[in-house]
């Protein structure tokens, strides 16, 4: 605030992949979430792609910008009886080979549990049952699907939008 001019952010000498995006999100995140910084730095032991695809992630998650669909999704639990984590993997390669810019919310929810609540608080959600999800746009329940037809369920109503 005293000065006019920008200021860089960067993290070096973080470590190893994980370390170093853990390590660069904690310490850009703090900073920028207290509006501090104008132009931030990944730096990671790995292909420079990720330290892009890093520094897009904490403007992201932070609200600052937003550069496409975002994925949200459970850790799993014993209640989880679909490969969620094949699913969301799925997804997102999907998401990113189309190259969709829209800034949605994609939820997608391993149980029928905690899974309803957080799909409809998303622009587009899932919430699994035993072998079955419904679809959620909001507070509707728009459709049902099933593990084997989810991804191309959820990017046509993400086409749709």
């Amino acid at each position: 605030e005293k000065k006019d001019y920008p200021v860089h952010l960067g993290i070096t000498a973080t470590g190893n992949f994980l370390e170093g995006v853990v390590k660069s999100s904690a310490g850009l995140g703090n900073l920028l979430y207290g509006r501090i910084g104008d132009i931030i730095r990944v730096s990671l032991t790995a292909p420079s792609f990720w330290e892009v695809r890093v520094a897009k992630n904490i403007l992201q998650a932070l609200g600052l910008r937003r550069f496409g669909p975002e994925i949200i999704s459970c850790p799993t639990c014993s209640r989880c009886e679909v490969d969620l984590i094949g699913i969301t993997e799925k997804l997102k390669k999907i998401l990113d080979k189309e190259n969709l810019r829209k800034p949605l919310r994609i939820a997608v929810m391993g149980c029928i549990v905690n899974g309803p609540g957080e799909a409809t608080q998303a622009d587009i959600g899932a919430a699994f049952g035993k072998n079955k999800a419904l679809i959620f746009k909001g507070k509707r329940i728009i459709s049902k699907s099933s593990p084997g037809r989810i991804i191309e369920d959820l990017i046509g109503e993400v086409r749709k939008l």
